[in-house]
């Protein structure tokens, strides 16, 4: 995209100008005369963004100035590099280059000057394209005004006698496993109508062991196999690492104990059901499949006794409903717009996703009849095609209008694996590397972030797969055509490239592609293609999601440094280095680092990355030593690791001058860290903090010298929102770390809202403490967090209080009411193996609408059963009319503990 290349460039420009300009001290001026000279293109790029597309001058414009943004991009990028290299030499080595690196200053200045005169030469002659533009809007249009999210309806339009049909397939029949399909052409809602079904409160009751896994054209049989897992339980690291076959055996032998229903959804081939089916055991206790394709013929050779269920097209008046809702948000229609609108719904063909994705173009526009008359001729221009190339068109409408700072992250989802739930918290630290969020005063990058995935998601253009309790997006998608789309136009603007199918003469070190290819993502043979020794000298990004572990041997442990030498983007998860690799830290344009490991120490040499924005490192061993200095890593968002981490702490000299360099306002989440490195020295270089997390001897943090504690320095942090104490005492048993008391009240960070506890084995008294907390909204008792059979809480605590967690625990009896928890939403109780009752008291408290037991009593499901019928009589006749989403939903496994 030639917008985000340009916004990135300048920022990067700009953050070497002012912090690293001792780089480039040779080369200073060239660089700050290219940074003016770019800036030329930034404005002409958001004013033709809505017209490049029908205008083949423009978009020859367009590319040229991509093409030359990314030559510089990539000399400057190379220089920094090398500089960056040259710097950390010794003098002796030093000696050895002081003929070539002269040599590479004079060449860089001299391509500098090269691109600048292509600059020249484009904005010279680009009359042409500002003529082409000068009848549109451009950015001289107003800003819209920010829309509140629309809420997606369990119920969605049309489809309410489609899912009485299905529902009564699963729960009619034999004894028998049967697999019931649902076929219809790509974009008819065959996932929306199967997601309704599944969440169905009828279909909860009757199936309470339910997975749903996505296949799609291209899987792997032993990544499916483990989703559906993860539905039940999590998967051990042994899991990982057995084949598909025993997988699916363990998996079997867990199904065949009960009624089970598994979706799966978008399956392509007879050989994929096949692939798939011997993991679902034919145990005669009505279980079901519930399937889902585009082609008939798959749906009969699942099931030859059945006829699929064919979804039907939506009817004139339901395309209506659905197109009012999703341009408008309402029912309500102003008159002038009902012609076009009218036509546009009928030309659609009642196909919901061209309905939903034409309805989040007019979302934007609002209620301008000017719009919806352009919209309605864009799409008469598709009446003659097929349905599904007129689909593709409606995407493309879609795409065109969105706002440049959005296409980037819109087309991003592409690099993902098709119907990938995408953490958000992933997705918006990624974007952010990518350089795609610009600064705005007052908000911090995450969260404009999270504001354009709201835009997207408002625009039909991404899917919810789940939400927060605080009602933000927790993962994500795309639908498939939509993913299809996001490669293809990728693989256009050269955006990225998926390595896929993975040969050697393809993607050998010789084929010339491999040099022009700015981002890589790779899903599967991963270990095939590194052993291949790839290079791509302009390579920026290299995602990997495969889902197998992938051991990285001694003499490929250099292999992605090696061939990627300007990477800003690595997740390489999947990807198991035995040990750090020492030539990372010479790829100084990092940014976004995730690392897998077995190591027990994070080097010197990792201080050296100066643009690390986010750093993730997940290790086998219990703790992890950080021997870098983070502190001059003052571009560091977001450091997580799930050891028990030691941080060096601010230098002697730098404590004593109380240095200013050294605070990182950029700081945002530290978890998790060794209780000893909670110091007030340390944590007043990060005064932003707004997430931490502690793991380790937590009793250490309550140690008073003199008159204070090491908890003491967390009272201090302003900002912080969430903490997360995990008392881990190991090789001791967890009774041998047990936490006396809790710090007082004022002792707690003043805007904490979210509190994890684990095998601290508090006394149930302590609990008045966190009830005094007046910011805290969610609390999560984890595994042996308290221990005592008797819980009382005390009258008007937890009063901003929404989320309440309580894992294993041998509490046996606790009295709530409102006076307790008036603004509680969701109990989720796991493993309470001695609990006699859910207190009834909690039936009053009006926000209650989940309760969620896991492996508790068969005396507390049946007191949770009463909650549930006190809630429904006192909601009487206004229950009719309250949405399911909105209702009150009880959760009760195992299903023979709710009889």
């Amino acid at each position: 995209m030639s917008d985000a290349a340009v916004e990135f460039l300048l920022e990067n420009l700009k953050q070497l100008l002012l912090y690293n300009a001792n780089l480039i001290f040779d080369v200073k001026g060239q660089v700050e005369f290219l940074y003016n000279d770019l800036s030329l293109f930034k404005a002409f790029l958001k004013d033709s963004s809505e017209k490049r597309n029908k205008n083949e001058t423009l978009k020859e414009l367009v590319k040229q100035i991509r093409d030359v943004v990314y030559e510089a991009e990539d000399t400057v990028d190379t220089f920094v590099a090398q500089a960056a290299v040259h710097k950390s030499r010794s003098s002796i080595e030093r000696a050895f280059h002081i003929f070539d690196y002269p040599a590479k200053l004079r060449s860089v200045g001299k391509r500098i000057e090269g691109i600048r005169a292509k600059v020249k030469d484009i904005y010279d002659n680009k009359k042409f394209g500002f003529e082409a533009i000068q009848d549109g809007e451009g950015s001289t249009k107003t800003t819209k005004e920010k829309k509140a999210p629309i809420v997606e309806e369990d119920n969605v339009v049309g489809f309410e006698d489609e899912a009485e049909k299905v529902t009564n397939l699963l729960t009619g029949g034999s004894d028998e496993l049967e697999v019931i399909s649902i076929i219809g052409m790509p974009g008819l809602g065959k996932t929306t109508l199967a997601k309704m079904i599944y969440r169905d409160p009828k279909i909860e009751y009757e199936f309470y062991n339910r997975a749903w896994v996505y296949v799609s054209q291209e899987y792997s049989r032993k990544e499916v196999f483990l989703n559906i897992w993860s539905h039940f339980a999590k998967p051990s690291e042994d899991m990982y690492k057995m084949t598909d076959e025993n997988i699916a055996k363990e998996l079997r032998a867990f199904l065949e104990k009960g009624k089970y229903l598994i979706v799966v959804d978008d399956v392509w081939t007879e050989d994929a059901w096949n692939d798939l089916k011997i993991a679902f055991p034919k145990n005669k206790k009505r279980s079901r499949i519930l399937l889902t394709s585009r082609i008939k013929k798959v749906a009969k050779h699942a099931n030859p006794n059945a006829e699929p269920h064919n979804l039907r097209f939506l009817t004139p008046e339901e395309s209506w409903t659905l197109l009012v809702r999703k341009a408008l948000g309402t029912e309500e229609f102003p008159k002038e717009l009902i012609q076009h609108g009218r036509h546009i719904a009928k030309e659609c063909d009642g196909l919901p996703l061209a309905l939903v994705v034409i309805g989040g173009i007019l979302l934007e526009k609002g209620t301008e009849s000017y719009w919806w008359e352009k919209v309605a001729q864009s799409v008469d221009a598709y009446l003659s095609m097929d349905q599904e190339k007129r689909m593709d068109n409606f995407i493309a409408l879609s795409f065109n209008h969105l706002p440049y700072h959005l296409r980037a992250c819109f087309l991003y989802f592409g690099m993902f694996p098709e119907d990938y739930q995408i953490p958000v918290w992933k997705l918006v630290r990624l974007w952010i590397a990518e350089g795609f969020i610009q600064q705005k005063e007052g908000m911090s990058l995450e969260d404009i972030a999270e504001e354009y995935l709201d835009d997207l998601v408002n625009r039909n253009l991404v899917m919810v797969g789940e939400r927060r309790s605080n009602g933000k997006v927790k993962t994500c998608h795309v639908h498939d055509m939509l993913h299809v789309f996001c490669k293809n136009q990728a693989a256009e603007e050269n955006f990225f490239q998926e390595i896929k199918r993975f040969d050697q003469v393809t993607y050998s070190p010789s084929n010339p592609a491999l040099e022009i290819y700015r981002r890589l993502c790779i899903h599967s043979r991963v270990l095939n293609y590194i052993s291949s020794k790839p290079f791509g000298p302009r390579v920026r990004t290299f995602l990997c999601f495969s889902s197998e572990e992938i051991i990285l041997q001694a003499e490929h442990i250099s292999s992605i440094p090696g061939a990627f030498r300007l990477l800003r983007v690595l997740d390489a998860k999947p990807i198991s280095f035995t040990r750090f690799p020492t030539d990372l830290a010479q790829l100084v344009h990092l940014r976004y680092l995730v690392l897998s490991s077995n190591f027990k120490v994070l080097p010197a040499a990792i201080s050296c990355l100066w643009n690390m924005q986010t750093l993730i490192v997940e290790t086998s061993s219990r703790t992890l030593e950080i021997k870098g200095d983070i502190w001059k890593m003052i571009q560091l968002r977001h450091l997580k690791t799930n050891a028990s981490t030691s941080l060096p702490g601010p230098l002697a000299k730098s404590r004593k001058n109380k240095d200013d360099s050294l605070i990182n306002a950029n700081l945002r989440t530290i978890s998790t860290i060794a209780p000893e490195c909670c110091r007030e020295d340390v944590f007043a270089r990060a005064p932003n903090l707004k997430k931490l997390g502690i793991r380790g001897r937590l009793a250490k943090l309550l140690d008073t010298k003199g008159a204070s504690s090491l908890f003491d320095s967390l009272g201090k942090l302003d900002y912080l929102e969430n903490l997360k104490l995990l008392n881990d005492v190991f090789p001791q048993p967890p009774s041998e770390g047990k936490l006396p008391t809790l710090p007082q009240r004022y002792k707690f960070p003043p805007k904490l809202k979210k509190l994890t506890l684990a095998d601290t084995l508090l006394d149930w008294k302590h609990m008045t403490t966190l009830g005094m907390l007046e910011s805290l909204e969610i609390l999560k008792l984890k595994d042996s967090a308290f221990k005592g059979d008797w819980w009382q809480p005390e009258d008007g605590g937890f009063r901003a209080l929404k989320v309440l967690h309580i894992g294993r625990t041998d509490l046996v009896s606790w009295y709530a009411s409102t006076q307790h928890f008036p603004r509680l939403r969701s109990l989720t109780l796991r493993h309470c193996n001695s609990l006699e009752e859910v207190p009834f008291g909690l039936a009053d408290v009006s926000s209650l609408h989940i309760i969620d037991l896991y492996c508790t009593t068969k005396s507390a499901a049946a007191s949770a059963r009463k909650i549930q019928q006190h809630k429904k009589k006192m909601q009487g006749k206004a229950d009719q009319q309250t949405t399911k989403s909105n209702g009150f939903k009880l959760s009760i496994y195992p299903p023979d503990q709710d009889q």
